[in-house]
């Protein structure tokens, strides 16, 4: 008796947390191939707030999961049994070779989405405002000293001055005449400063309609606000009036249309920018969100999202293909799928 005791102690013992198991898993691919150098410190670090972050996700994805009704409940669990370990590890590697660090506001956000295919849950990593900047700065070809962007109201003063043959450098006149009565958002601008070479400062002017276009088709009315559905036990009931944080949503949106602007220098993407575009292209939630559109009253929704991130991505992404798809037979039905996948992909705090 004393040795079956003594045996299960052991094997108690032995039992690593999934903590330990996920740093293994990371470790040993940053160690994989000829000539790869191990983890530094600093990648240890970020390999953790992976960690730290998932878990969190993966328990909040998990409480959505069960306060949903048992028709809409998938019956998989959102855990990390459950959870691709070995392309998230490849992931995660690709994620912190470039610098992102989920421990940072906007940077990178983590999603979890059923894989049918393989009956788990992959990990979609989107792309914050801030990780933008990031990229751009490490893959640039022609990088900005410093990008200024900054919202235009009625009344402010704001004077675009464009490259002339009086003028050698393109700029612009911008003063806050009222800083607490700045009148209507008129629009606003991005500013690419050049120190050494200021021939090359770029002023790109946005309307209040520019950055409308470029609204994204799912963007969430808690933080752009207008008028959402409001459900009550599944069963729409109405609408509601949400404030939101339009200007700040503005500001973003021209913020992430400076740092797209910064070409990317072939001769520096490599094997983690390679892996990253890979990634991107499997999970793309527009897409997604088209996929309702094009399917209403039809028979199906070929993706399903479990987890919602910090920050809204981009508009230019493929769709991650899945099998199985979840049934949608009427209107309601296709109503509150689009409320979920919504729900899933809006920002959990102030885009700031």
């Amino acid at each position: 008796m004393s040795n079956n005791i003594q045996q299960s102690n052991q094997l108690a013992k032995k039992e690593k947390t999934q903590s330990e198991r996920f740093m293994e898993k990371v470790v040993k691919e940053f160690g994989s191939g000829v000539g790869k150098p191990a983890l530094t410190d600093f990648q240890k670090r970020l390999a953790q707030n992976y960690f730290i972050s998932l878990d969190a996700v993966l328990k909040t994805s998990e409480e959505r999961r069960m306060k949903k009704s048992e028709k809409y409940r998938d019956p998989l669990p959102v855990s990390w049994n459950n959870i691709n370990m070995n392309k998230l590890a490849t992931d995660v590697v690709t994620m912190a070779r470039i610098g992102y660090d989920p421990a940072q506001p906007n940077h990178i956000n983590m999603i979890p989405f059923k894989n049918n295919r393989t009956n788990q849950y992959d990990i979609g990593f989107v792309e914050g405002y801030r990780g933008l900047e990031l990229k751009a700065q490490k893959y640039g070809l022609h990088v900005p000293d410093s990008v200024i962007v900054e919202l235009v109201y009625s009344n402010d003063h704001f004077k675009p001055l464009k490259k002339n043959s009086h003028n050698p450098t393109e700029g612009y006149e911008f003063s806050v005449e009222n800083p607490f009565d700045r009148g209507e958002l008129q629009g606003g601008f991005y500013y690419h400063v050049f120190k050494d070479n200021p021939d090359k400062n770029k002023l790109v002017v946005m309307s209040i309609q520019e950055i409308e276009k470029r609204k994204p088709s799912h963007a969430s009315v808690e933080f752009w606000g207008g008028e959402k559905p409001k459900w009550q036990n599944g069963q729409k009931v109405g609408t509601e009036k949400v404030e939101g944080w339009y200007d700040k949503m503005c500001w973003k949106t021209i913020f992430r249309a400076a740092h797209h602007d910064i070409t990317i220098d072939s001769t520096k993407i490599d094997e983690d920018y390679l892996n990253m575009k890979r990634m991107e292209d499997e999970f793309d939630d527009v897409q997604v969100q088209q996929n309702i559109n094009e399917n209403a009253n039809k028979d199906y929704i070929d993706v399903e999202f479990t987890e919602s991130p910090e920050e809204t991505p981009e508009p230019n992404r493929e769709p991650a293909v899945v099998e199985n798809p979840t049934q949608v037979s009427n209107d309601d039905e296709l109503e509150q799928a689009a409320k979920d996948l919504d729900d899933q992909i809006e920002e959990s705090g102030p885009p700031f």
